[in-house]
């Protein structure tokens, strides 16, 4: 069979798996330029065609339609080995990106297998260090509402809070309310960021906080804020602000309520006689 000298769109399209509006984008930047027949359909010439292999391979690779014009209209041995240059280093930066990834992703592994063996319904008192956090503080009473309180405050620090990390996010609970026998109802939404971070809205201070974890839906807050306030009494401390909840496992990973893992902590200290 005899190879043809020119190419309609369509057989071109079909050869290179690219679409007929791409290939008229391209000729409208000036990187082919098929002739007319009579009837004034392009036809695309041999010589210019073997252009779509390097756009394609540079398309992959993020080129901007820009450069690759660039690299088309001045292509000589200086230029690609640039070029290539240009991709060696691109594709190192996308390793070290997907390492990053992949330990963020191992990270997240082994934290979740580890809260499967957590052990709800008890009483501790931990020392904690200082934590630094992000927050916005907005009224909430739906978990819809906190769902939208933390994709906001998510959007706003995104270099801060990795998708599928392990940052903690919390929201505080007002003691008033609680003595009001008031259940569910926050007011401010934070995340605990990393203890490297310079850049934060307030900080968690350091010291003891009675920890206790419950499974299951938030329909029980109330219920466990109050035996953590009235274990604070019995072991003789008085709290220092107000409690808040940790949200340890939540909608982020299941949609089961009950494999919903939360912490409650009170910063504590003991009374003075």
């Amino acid at each position: 069979m005899n190879i043809k000298e020119y190419y309609k769109i369509s057989e071109i399209s079909k050869l290179y798996g690219i679409g007929i509006d791409s290939l008229r984008y391209y000729e409208k930047l000036g990187l082919l330029k098929p002739r007319r027949d009579i009837n004034g359909y392009r036809l695309y010439n041999l010589k210019e065609i073997y252009k779509l292999n390097i756009i394609r391979d540079l398309r992959e690779l993020d080129f901007s339609m820009k450069h690759i014009k660039e690299y088309l209209d001045n292509q000589c041995i200086d230029n690609t080995i640039n070029l290539l240059c240009e991709q060696q280093d691109f594709i190192h930066d996308q390793l070290k990106k997907l390492q990053v990834r992949k330990r963020i992703i191992q990270n997240r592994i082994a934290f979740l297998k580890n809260t499967l063996g957590i052990q709800p319904g008890v009483l501790t008192v931990k020392t904690l260090p200082a934590r630094p956090c992000v927050q916005l503080n907005e009224h909430i009473t739906r978990e819809e509402e906190m769902d939208f309180v933390i994709k906001k405050i998510h959007r706003k620090h995104e270099s801060k809070i990795l998708d599928l990390g392990n940052q903690s996010v919390g929201a505080y609970v007002s003691m008033d309310d609680l003595n009001k026998g008031m259940s569910s109802i926050y007011y401010s939404v934070f995340f605990i960021l990393d203890k490297e971070t310079k850049d934060y809205d307030f900080i968690l201070p350091a010291g003891q906080y009675i920890s206790y974890y419950y499974r299951g839906g938030y329909d029980q807050n109330l219920e466990r804020m109050e035996e953590v306030i009235a274990y604070a009494k019995n072991i003789g401390c008085c709290i220092l602000g107000d409690p808040f909840e940790i949200y340890v496992v939540d909608n982020r990973d299941t949609i089961k309520a009950e494999e919903f893992l939360t912490e409650i902590q009170i910063r504590i200290e003991k009374e003075k006689n």
